[in-house]
């Protein structure tokens, strides 16, 4: 006996069937769960470096491009971004989600470390670094505190 056989025999049965799935589809569509974001956290760092009164050209000169390349070095970087503004430099990292976070983080350290030499002499204080995770801010785009001069090397 074939399987199709009782739905080619009772086709109104078959249409009510077809009927009764689409409509418990409909009912069903709106409760499912879905969500803006996928859940996903991307091992994430930001980088700031502060030296007081320099403007935005040098803080990106100075300060971000020498960190800049020796964070271009470290494994499984997928995305840079920087900015600079009045005396403050933020760097953001990203690395692929096979990379550990405690990783990246003792990977950006000797990173900065090794820029420390190409670093200007009156910075008060090394570099920091800041673990974020990327879905906790929404992105709207606009950075009003540091709009001055931001590079986006992804």
């Amino acid at each position: 006996m074939n399987i199709s056989a009782p739905f080619i025999h009772r086709p109104i049965a078959t249409a009510l069937l077809m009927v009764g799935l689409l409509v418990g589809g409909l009912v069903a569509y709106p409760l499912l769960p879905v969500a803006a974001l996928p859940n996903v956290n991307y091992p994430t760092l930001q980088i700031t470096a502060q030296l007081p009164g320099a403007d935005p050209q040098t803080m990106a000169s100075s300060v971000a491009t020498p960190l800049e390349l020796q964070f271009g070095e470290i494994p499984g970087l997928t995305q840079m971004t920087s900015a600079s503004a009045l005396g403050y430099t933020q760097i953001t990292l990203q690395f692929d989600l096979n990379r550990q976070i405690d990783g990246t983080v003792s990977d950006t350290l000797s990173a900065i470390n090794a820029a420390t030499p190409y670093l200007p002499v009156g910075m008060p204080y090394p570099p920091t670094i800041r673990k974020v995770n990327p879905a906790d801010t929404p992105d709207s785009g606009a950075r009003p505190d540091l709009g001055y001069a931001a590079v986006d090397h992804g």
